[in-house]
């Protein structure tokens, strides 16, 4: 049974909500929680990847002393420690990822109306969607089908989304920056809902590798059920994904030291829009890289990303996401510091739009969940950004 108890992910922040003060009243704000956009069965089935795809990680004799260690290094805010061994990020992957990649599939959901926007017709140009392929070390997706506008009213149809795979008439690219594991279900998830083909680079620093075949495998192949089980069940145990269906890449690379082609190259090389993703990572560039390197890489987004391109933060809410700058390590919000370089700097020939914004919302799992061991609720700030500049 899933347990409920508090936030996790790569510190221990308090499960307290976060101060927030009001002229009007003293009493604390009330807690917002993200909508259930899923259903308990379509969440339990990403669960089940997790289970299937780290079923030796999850009885291993050491997974319990790997927890402890990488919970101290996290602790300790010593994040190239805690994400640097294989056998760490599996154990993490095991441990924290599930109720992450249920989350951010909720917060994709929640987005989608902004993500149909930067949608890619699967009828490109055979040129140009081959060039954007290789680029990316992608198979060129299906050019046959034809892209119907979205008519669906937003997120009330979303359970009318499945449609069959031969309907699935437009892609999207995402670049996410940090972290692997519940990025690359929750996305999985999100394009299996929405029945269109993704494009997918997972870009960390950390040897992912092994993790990322894991779950690409639990999720283009039917999950392992009893020989006994009824023909029914067998015939109805498919795939989350269809094989063609995602296009997926794996960069070890520090994504601060990239050059701008190099970052320009995952970025589609600037010829289509694309969502990149920043979950649970930008205070830890801040927190390990600095201040100033970090708000060169956000500078840099505005110079290689195609216009209309999306950029998706969520971390830690409240004083676990902040930074230290200058010798009295005075220190800021992430959410302020992120403001300041994207909307409140001068920028010649681009600028942002804050699409959407909140300071602390509660994802809760259901009672009637099952996982091998216990999960916990988590609290999240987020916050989307949309890119302008002339075509």
């Amino acid at each position: 049974m899933v347990k409920k108890t508090g936030p996790t992910k790569k510190a221990a922040p308090s499960s307290k909500p976060s101060k927030q003060s009001s002229k009007k009243s003293n009493a604390p704000p009330a807690e917002v929680s993200s909508p259930a956009l899923q259903s308990e069965e379509e969440q339990q089935r990403l669960l089940d990847i997790f289970s299937s795809a780290f079923s030796k990680t999850l009885t291993s004799d050491d997974f319990t002393i790997l927890l402890q260690e990488i919970k101290q290094a996290l602790f300790n805010r010593e994040f190239a420690t805690a994400f640097g061994r294989e056998d760490y990020l599996e154990a993490y992957a095991a441990r924290w990822s599930p109720t992450r990649a249920l989350c951010y599939t909720t917060v994709l959901l929640s987005i989608k109306n902004h993500l149909d926007g930067i949608l890619i017709p699967n009828k490109e140009p055979a040129r140009e969607e081959s060039e954007l392929c290789q680029n990316q070390g992608e198979v060129p997706a299906d050019e046959n089908d034809k892209l119907e506008p979205d008519t669906g009213g937003g997120l009330e149809s979303i359970k009318d989304l499945k449609l069959d795979s031969t309907t699935r008439n437009a892609s999207l690219h995402m670049l996410s920056v940090g972290g692997c594991a519940a990025e690359h279900v929750a996305f999985a998830s999100y394009i299996q809902t929405t029945s269109i083909n993704g494009h997918l680079t997972l870009l960390d620093s950390g040897p992912w590798a092994p993790v990322v075949s894991l779950l690409e495998s639990s999720t283009i192949n039917p999950l392992p059920i009893s020989k006994y089980a009824s023909a029914a069940r067998q015939a109805a145990n498919l795939p989350l994904l269809e094989k063609d269906q995602l296009s997926l890449s794996f960069v070890q690379k520090d994504v601060l030291n990239l050059e701008v082609d190099s970052l320009s190259a995952q970025c589609a090389n600037g010829k289509v829009p694309i969502l990149l993703t920043m979950l649970f990572t930008l205070n830890e560039l801040y927190t390990t890289a600095g201040i100033g390197k970090t708000t060169k890489f956000l500078k840099d987004l505005g110079q290689v990303l195609a216009p209309g391109s999306l950029v998706l933060v969520v971390d830690s809410p409240g004083s676990y996401s902040e930074a230290a700058l200058g010798k009295e390590k005075k220190k800021y919000p992430m959410q302020w510091l992120l403001d300041h370089t994207l909307l409140e700097t001068d920028t010649p020939g681009y600028s942002w739009e804050k699409l959407e914004s909140d300071d602390s919302i509660w994802f809760r799992l259901s009672e009637s969940l099952s996982y091998p061991i216990a999960l916990e609720n988590m609290r999240y700030q987020m916050h989307l950004y949309r890119l302008q500049k002339p075509i």
